[in-house]
């Protein structure tokens, strides 16, 4: 659940305007439907070109981070994202656009696999017949947060990319079963990532527990950096209070 409480000290051109903040504000956005369109694709030199020489996925560098997607493709990873709207607050050169999507995960595993403290119970078959594998998809509703700044060659890049989760949930792939995953397994992960990191780290993920979500400190610092990301162009402050871990 999300707070009451504003989380905006100041306020951005976000919507209407000037000609040019409309055209700045709707080029950012454009980046932003990059993300679902070229990365779940596979489209991987379209998907560079959204982002700055330097730039910086969650704390890894985006050339890393490709790397690291095309490796969990290779492995068997099957996540998609859907793009559920996006708005862009514009200052000058620097930009912050906020996608609201879901990130979604298909994940497919024994009947009878163990967590770190239990097994999963497991509903069984309602035909009567025996299944080794159950599969499932976690869908994780979220907001990914572009860092923005038109360039000498006024180009609009992504500079940074961070997300906030609002909540997320298990989906039968079958419209049946689902594993059910014990309340002391989902307990050590943010909340609106608790299914998606339970379920990732049974395949070895490392979670991070730092996740920016509506009820804890880090949500609030994400706002904080926005401001700070575009209230400061041109200053110092490059990384605009973003690597909190």
């Amino acid at each position: 659940m999300t707070s009451s409480k504003e989380p905006n000290s100041k306020f951005y051109s976000h919507i209407n305007g000037t000609q040019e903040q409309l055209l700045d504000r709707l080029a950012v956005a454009e980046i932003c439907k990059g993300w679902p369109v070229y990365r779940d694709a596979s489209e991987w030199h379209n998907f560079r070109n959204l982002f700055a020489e330097k730039a910086t996925v969650w704390t890894s560098n985006i050339d890393d981070f490709i790397q690291v997607s095309k490796d969990g493709k290779d492995k068997g990873a099957f996540i998609m994202h859907r793009e559920c709207g996006t708005l862009v607050e514009l200052n000058g050169n620097r930009a912050v656009a906020k996608m609201k999507a879901t990130i979604t995960q298909r994940f497919s595993i024994p009947s009878n696999t163990q967590t770190q403290d239990s097994q999963l119970a497991t509903p069984a078959p309602d035909d009567g017949s025996s299944a080794d594998n159950i599969e499932f998809d976690v869908d994780c509703d979220c907001r990914f947060i572009f860092f923005c700044e038109k360039n000498n060659q006024g180009e609009w890049k992504t500079y940074f990319v961070k997300l906030d989760y609002d909540k997320d949930k298990v989906v039968p792939a079958d419209g049946r079963r689902a594993p059910i995953f014990p309340t002391a397994e989902l307990a050590k992960y943010p909340e609106g990532y608790k299914f998606l990191g339970a379920a990732q780290a049974m395949l070895g993920y490392k979670i991070d527990l730092s996740l920016p979500t509506p009820r804890n400190e880090y949500w609030w610092m994400l706002y904080s950096c926005m401001e700070r990301w575009l209230d400061n162009a041109g200053s110092d402050d490059k990384d605009a209070g973003l690597f909190w871990e």
